[in-house]
């Protein structure tokens, strides 16, 4: 005889039995309900949907990113160039470890040489400006003297009793305006104490990375998860060779620019053609922004101090120059190394520029280029392809018992991670 308690909790009909539990056909309809609710929201709204709040997360995450950035930008800065010149340095640091020079020896004397470099551009600038002074006065003289008899002429009508009042009003405006002056150089006083903080900064970070860079990678890489370790590795080597590549073009791309400005301007006999020399060449290390500025520079300088014609032939060089650039080197040094296509580098200097100023022109096309590296060497890595040494370590370390350690170490979080996916 069938038990009543049991047809009753079965309740074929869907309804709920004593218990309060509803039925198949019951729970089959709000399925149904549900399903059918689902149905009426088109196909490409719903994709649209999960697209959107992904990206409004991503937004947010990189928005909360970029408020610790400028929050932080007295340390981030200097951090940032501490790793380009790092990047610029590692090269020659390497090469003296290979030829059996001891670490620090290496590490001391590449930072050395780059000092010696600083000092010797800013040695050749001062002694060209001084020696053209007493020139660069009476061309300077005749310049102004040369505008005001343009002034004077029509259409312009500017006498120089006209100047002269401009001028005196000129000083009664400072005089009034003392205390904002005042707390103007107040301001640059805080922030050449910022520069010397930042100085520190970089000169530790250089010094740290160049004796101690695999260690700190390897430290950085076990913050992560250890099924993420292996591709943050090959992410982050990938990135730092792409970053030492960049750094090399552009210092090959700045010395040609600067060379090519240089010469014509000693050909042209303009007034401290060294320093302009100069300006080009730290101006090409800002994509776009950099050549437009140092050729304008170098355009103006010739008109004060030679005239319209010396301008033009002056501006004829620098267009030349940079066509040069554009079209020979950057394609011939940069090739595979640097994946990054001229609008990326047009759009980042852009929004760099926008968010940070200059400071954001001159890291944008730098960190495009590193991060289009690593999310690249991230997306092709597959389990099971070898994992890099760091490109920092020599290769009389690579052989030692550190590396063998780190092999091992690398082996045995493999066979964990095998281990983990079969069960």
């Amino acid at each position: 005889m069938p038990n009543i308690r049991s047809m009753r909790r079965q309740s074929p009909s869907g309804r709920p039995d004593r218990a309060g539990r509803t039925g198949p056909a019951e729970r089959t309809g709000l399925a149904g309900r549900s399903a059918r609710s689902d149905d009426a929201v088109p196909a490409g709204l719903r994709i649209g949907a999960a697209f959107t709040w992904r990206i409004l997360v991503v937004g947010a995450g990189l928005a909360l990113l970029v408020a610790l950035v400028v929050l932080l930008q007295d340390i981030v800065v200097p951090f940032l160039i501490a790793l380009l010149v790092c990047a610029l340095l590692m090269p020659m640091s390497s090469f003296l470890q290979r030829h059996r020079w001891p670490k620090w020896t290496a590490v001391l004397s590449s930072l050395v040489a780059l000092v010696l470099a600083l000092g010797g551009l800013a040695l050749l600038v001062t002694e060209q400006v001084r020696s053209d002074l007493p020139s660069l006065e009476r061309r300077l003289h005749h310049s102004v003297q040369s505008l005001r008899t343009l002034l004077d002429s029509e259409p312009f009508g500017i006498t120089a009793k006209d100047v002269d009042s401009w001028v005196s009003n000129g000083f009664d405006y400072l005089q009034a305006h003392a205390a904002t002056i005042l707390s103007g150089f107040q301001a640059a006083g805080t922030g050449a104490v910022h520069v010397l903080e930042g100085l520190f900064i970089i000169v530790f970070t250089t010094l740290f990375v160049l004796i101690d860079g695999p260690r700190i990678w390897g430290w950085v890489v076990r913050l992560f998860p250890r099924r993420a370790r292996a591709r943050i590795d090959v992410a982050g080597h990938a990135g730092w060779k792409t970053l030492t590549s960049f750094i090399r073009v552009q210092l090959v791309v700045a010395v040609t620019d600067a060379l090519g400005v240089t010469i014509g301007a000693l050909a042209l006999q303009i007034p401290l053609a060294i320093p302009i020399g100069v300006i080009v060449f730290f101006g090409a290390f800002v994509p776009v922004v950099g050549a437009i500025v140092a050729g304008a520079v170098a355009v103006l300088i010739a008109l004060v101090f030679n005239g319209w014609v010396p301008a033009l032939v002056m501006l004829g060089i620098v267009v030349v120059v940079q066509q040069l650039e554009s079209h020979v080197l950057h394609p011939f040094l940069t090739g595979t190394a640097v994946k990054v296509h001229p609008l990326g580098v047009v759009l980042g200097v852009t929004a760099g520029t926008t968010i940070a100023g200059v400071v954001g022109a001159f890291f944008a096309v730098p960190f495009i280029a590193t991060v289009n590296a690593m999310v690249v060497a991230a997306a092709n890595w597959r389990p099971g392809d070898p994992e890099p040494m760091s490109a920092t370590v020599p290769k009389r370390e690579r052989s030692g018992p550190a590396a063998r350690l780190l092999a091992r170490a690398q082996a045995r979080e493999r066979r964990a991670d095998h281990g983990g996916v079969q069960s």
